[in-house]
């Protein structure tokens, strides 16, 4: 499989067997996934030893930092550009952000990055990658996850807490435009949710089933309402 030209945390890149995982990658099931949101990039494996050198080599697959937002700012030649102004959602975008508060009826979501519907699309996840250019926000941009807008199902049992906290990424969708200061977001499908959280010991977790992460060095789990990997 080809490499995405930008990569969002819980992202399948490739197999372990193409690829070692470094800085901002890691590995769980053989597969190598992104830990943080960048760009991903191949470097070629240090000199191998006599030992090594009767096996073929891998190369080295590493996420490059977004840079800082700067007038005229993009990637080049792989399609995500930087805005140096709000980059505005609108209803059927999907979007990446950083939760930072939560409270019992509702999450606030620090919006990060926008990936546009685009014409004719019917505001499915599937937007957010495969083609679709992500524009990193410049400028703040806030949305709120309410309690009802969590999940599809048993909204009435929904307790925020056991789904989100301060400091998780998330995968959204735009489903109104909100009040003057706030969007509102819904994770009420599979592929939308926390797709990288951290543990109370402050270690990058991984996703071991819809509704909850486990911290790979402690071995504890904790509970999140999870986006499927896409």
């Amino acid at each position: 499989m080809s490499l995405p030209a930008l990569a969002l945390p819980g992202q399948l890149l490739g197999s372990s067997k193409a690829y070692i995982a470094g800085p901002g990658t890691h590995l769980h099931a053989s597969n190598v996934y992104a830990s943080l949101p960048g760009r991903p990039v191949t470097t070629s494996s240090p000199s191998p030893s006599l030992k090594q050198q009767q096996t073929p080599s891998k190369p080295t697959l590493i996420i490059s930092r977004l840079p800082s937002a700067s007038p005229s700012a993009d990637f080049g030649p792989v399609g995500e550009r930087v805005s140096n102004t709000n980059a505005l959602p609108r209803v059927g975008d999907v979007v990446v952000g950083r939760v930072t508060r939560c409270m019992m009826r509702q999450v606030n979501v620090a919006v990060l990055v926008v990936y546009s519907a685009g014409e004719g699309k019917d505001g499915g996840v599937s937007s957010d990658s495969g083609g679709n250019e992500g524009v990193v926000c410049a400028d703040e941009v806030q949305g709120v996850v309410r309690k009802e807008d969590v999940r599809a199902t048993e909204k009435e049992k929904v307790v925020l807490g056991e789904g989100f906290r301060v400091g998780d990424l998330v995968r959204a969708v735009v489903i109104s435009l909100g009040d003057q200061s706030n969007y509102y977001l819904s994770t009420a499908k599979n592929e939308l949710g926390v797709i990288m959280a951290k543990s109370e010991n402050e270690n990058t977790m991984y996703p071991i089933s819809w509704k909850e992460f486990k911290d790979p060095m402690t071995g504890e789990t904790e509970t999140r309402k999870v986006a499927k990997p896409v």
